[in-house]
C-alpha cells in the first residue's frame, strides 16, 4: 500500500502520526558509560549496525552518566575501531541521561559498576528493572573496561559486539522482531 506523506512540500498529518506509532511501538534501547564518548557509543553504532544487518527495528542511543565530555565527539580510538569493524558511525556530541530517559527506554545497558551507581543518582531506583550490566547478556558479571584507561580498543570492541549480538539475539526471541 503506497502513502501519500507530502503535501506542498510539508510533511502532512498521516506522516507525522505515522512517525509517532513506528517510534512507540519500537524497542528503545540505551547505552551507558561515564562519558559517553567510548564504550557507550561503541555500543550504540554496533547494535545499530547488527539490527540494520538482521532486518530489525530498534531505537538506538547512548549516553553518560558524568558531565565531563558532554558536547565532545566520540573518541578517536573508537572511531579507528569502528573504521576497521566497518561498522558506520557519524559525527555526533555526548550527552547525559536524565531522569525522562528513565521513562522513554525499554533497556538502559551500564558498562560497569561505577556506571550503575552513578545512574542510581540521577534516575532513582530503577522499579521497572530496565536496568542492565552490559555483560549480563552473555551470562557475565564484570565490567566492560574502559578504554579510556586502558587504552585497549581491541578488548572493547569484542567485549561490547558480544554483548550487543546477545541482547540482538534476546529481543528478536522475546518480541518476536526478526
Amino acid at each position: 500500500m503506497q502513502m501519500m506523506f507530502l503535501l506542498d512540500g510539508f510533511f502532512n498529518f498521516n506522516m507525522i502520526n505515522y512517525i509517532k506509532v513506528r517510534f512507540l511501538t519500537m524497542k528503545k534501547v540505551l547505552f551507558i558509560c561515564h562519558g559517553n564518548i567510548c564504550r557507550s557509543v561503541s555500543a550504540e553504532y554496533i547494535m545499530k549496525d547488527l539490527a540494520k544487518k538482521n532486518g530489525v527495528e530498534l531505537y538506538v542511543s547512548s549516553a553518560a552518566t558524568s558531565r565531563e565530555e558532554i558536547g565532545c565527539d566520540t573518541h578517536y580510538g573508537t572511531k579507528a575501531k569502528l573504521r576497521e569493524m566497518n561498522i558506520p558511525f557519524s559525527k555526533r556530541k555526548a550527552v547525559q541521561i536524565t531522569k525522562q530517559d528513565y521513562d522513554m527506554y525499554d533497556y538502559i545497558i551500564v558498562m560497569d559498576n561505577n556506571n550503575l551507581r552513578n545512574l542510581s543518582y540521577i534516575i532513582g531506583e530503577d522499579t521497572e528493572h530496565k536496568v542492565y550490566k552490559m555483560m549480563s547478556f552473555v551470562g557475565e558479571n564484570r565490567d566492560v573496561k574502559d578504554p579510556w584507561y586502558t587504552d585497549n580498543f581491541d578488548e572493547t570492541y569484542a567485549d561490547v559486539d558480544k554483548a550487543c549480538r546477545a541482547l540482538l539475539a534476546k529481543l528478536i526471541k522475546e518480541y518476536n522482531l526478526a
